[in-house]
Order: C-alpha cells, then structure tokens, then sequence
C-alpha cells in the first residue's frame, strides 16, 4: 500500500526511483531494464519501513544506484529490526548503507532535470519530499497523503513540526503535481481547497499573524 515511482529523464537515459516499497520496486526496474534506463539512484523520503524495504532488490538489479537519505532518519535504516519488532513484520528487511546524506536546499541532477531537497519533518525527523520546478513535481512522502497526512502517533514524530512542514510545502506553486507516499496522485492546489488537516495547519499560520 505504499508508492514508489520511477522518473527519468528519457533522452539521457537515466532514471531514479523514489522509495523501495516491499513486494512493490520490482516491476518498476523491470520497467527502467526493459526501457534502457540507467537507474542512477533511489532517493528515500524517509526511513520507514514501507519505504525503504526492497531496496537489497534495488541494488541486486542495479548495482551502481546511489541510495540518498536525510542523516536524522539514517538509524532506522541501518537497524532495521528496531521496526521490525515494533510493527511485528512476517519478513526480515537487511540493513541499509546509505551512500549520501542529503540537506535541506540540495539541489540534484537527474539528466536535465534538477530536484530540490525540502526536509520536512513531523512524521519523521528526517522527511524530506524531492521538487522539480521544472516539472511542477513534488514528490512528496508522507507528509501530505490525499485528504489527510502523515502520521504523527510513532516515535520521533512530531506532529508541530509536521504541521509547519506542510505550511513550507504549500508556499510552493498550487498547481504543482504531488506525487505522495500513499493514495493516488493530486495538486497542492486540491489539497489546499480539500484536505482538512492543510487547512488547519494553514490556519494556524493565520493565526499567529494576527497575534
């Protein structure tokens, strides 16, 4: 029940795959091998268990990707038995080694295409969703998720910051595509006039203004 999508810039040939859901990333490489796609990365929204756990697949099909993640989230990656116990999972997920830590403002090539980093905690401490604005994409993890938002009930959540985070998120054009960790796609703009949780914590905002 968790999304991963593959984006590439087809005329260079190169793609990346945002999040490594598992029992999900495969037919997605299957897709960038059929194509001709060199997988240059898996860049991770978060350290999540849903999504983060195919990524041994990831790497046994494409050896040389780059696995990017913010370092406040790099322990639950490279323990990942602590979520195993704590959500009671039916299968074991290997610990991941990280090749680079990304920062807030990051900006990232994929062929002609420049992502932007935007760390966005409240569901987790190290959440960051990945912007395009020259695809008017955000690829956006767990922090808006149609109609509603991430969870802020796990540890190290914090549901303030999550709150702010969307604040950020929603300075950005409304017409931009949100491509989230869960549910189908939608646009900041149907968020902004639809989701409850962005207008309560766009309110706030309001709100503190006038104090």
């Amino acid at each position: 029940m968790t999304n991963c999508y593959l984006v590439a810039d087809e005329s260079a040939k190169q793609a990346v795959l945002f999040d490594a859901p598992d029992h999900t990333a495969g037919p997605l490489l299957g897709e960038a091998a059929k194509r001709g796609w060199d997988l240059i990365g898996l860049w991770l929204t978060h350290g999540h268990f849903d999504h983060f756990a195919g990524h041994a697949e990831v790497r046994a099909k494409f050896p040389q990707v780059k696995v990017l993640l913010h370092p406040l989230d790099a322990r639950k990656t490279s323990n990942p038995d602590l979520q195993t116990r704590m959500f009671g999972l039916p299968f074991q997920i290997p610990p991941l080694e990280v090749d680079e830590q990304i920062k807030d403002g990051q900006k990232l090539k994929l062929g002609s295409m420049e992502f932007t980093v935007i760390h966005t905690p409240g569901h987790a401490p190290g959440h960051v969703c990945y912007y395009c604005s020259g695809q008017k994409l955000l690829i956006g993890g767990d922090l808006i998720i149609g109609g509603s938002v991430g969870r802020t009930d796990l540890p190290d959540a914090n549901h303030r910051e999550l709150e702010a985070s969307i604040r950020r998120i929603m300075s950005l054009p409304p017409e931009t595509r949100l491509l989230a960790g869960h549910g189908p796609a939608s646009t900041l703009e149907h968020e902004r006039r639809s989701n409850p949780f962005v207008q309560q914590a766009l309110a706030l905002e309001g709100q503190a203004s006038k104090s």
